[in-house]
């Protein structure tokens, strides 16, 4: 398999975590965001909508993070990212969608350069932007996750996936996570994993 990836992506980095805790093998195809190459006609014919990541599979490429990492897990069901409890399994992706789709877009890359480049926004505004919309979401997932290891239960599942590369972001920006202490531990646990630590932004081959 090859992955289409940008070392600081969020959602190149859950597609990575995932791998790596399945155990696969998979060449990485760096794609860098700031310089456009995302919007070129040789990566849009992999992907039409122009973002990372993309995983080309022997049955053809597939976008969206949570999309691929559904598929990895059905396709290779060993070291599962869901739990097999239904309400768990419901609980599990309810975190993830809230931080890949109520968190994430609004703090993306693109995003912070539009609100720089056509609402001539600061890098303070723009840093002041990007902490609130992670508090919004990181004061409900504090009420929502278990304590250390893991979000939920004693395995590594989607909900962590999607966390711990938003927790990789907001520390980036010097964010201050002491009202999260759950969240920090979660952090913290999923550190000293291999597959976690192999895939964080700056153990990457285009990593700056």
């Amino acid at each position: 398999m090859k992955l289409y990836s940008y070392f600081r992506s969020s959602a190149a980095f859950r597609v990575r975590i995932a791998l790596n805790l399945k155990g696969l093998e998979y060449e990485q195809l760096p794609i860098n965001l700031r310089e456009g190459e995302q919007k070129s006609e040789e990566f849009k014919a992999v992907n039409p909508l122009g973002l990372v990541p993309a995983l080309e599979t022997e049955q053809g490429a597939l976008g969206q993070s949570l999309a691929i990492m559904e598929w990895l897990d059905e396709a290779w069901p060993q070291t599962p990212l869901l739990p097999d409890d239904s309400w768990q399994k419901a609980r599990v992706r309810a975190m993830a969608y809230s931080i890949a789709c109520d968190i994430h877009p609004l703090d993306n890359l693109r995003v912070l350069k539009y609100l720089k480049t056509n609402f001539d926004q600061s890098e303070d505004d723009v840093t002041t932007w990007y902490h609130h919309w992670i508090a919004q979401g990181f004061d409900a997932l504090e009420q929502q996750v278990e304590a250390a290891p893991f979000c939920v239960g004693d395995k590594p599942t989607l909900a962590d996936i999607c966390l711990i590369p938003q927790v990789s972001n907001a520390k980036r920006f010097s964010m201050n996570l002491t009202s999260y202490p759950k969240i920090v531990g979660i952090w913290e646990h999923c550190m000293t994993m291999d597959a976690f630590k192999q895939a964080v932004p700056e153990n990457q081959p285009d990593s700056m």
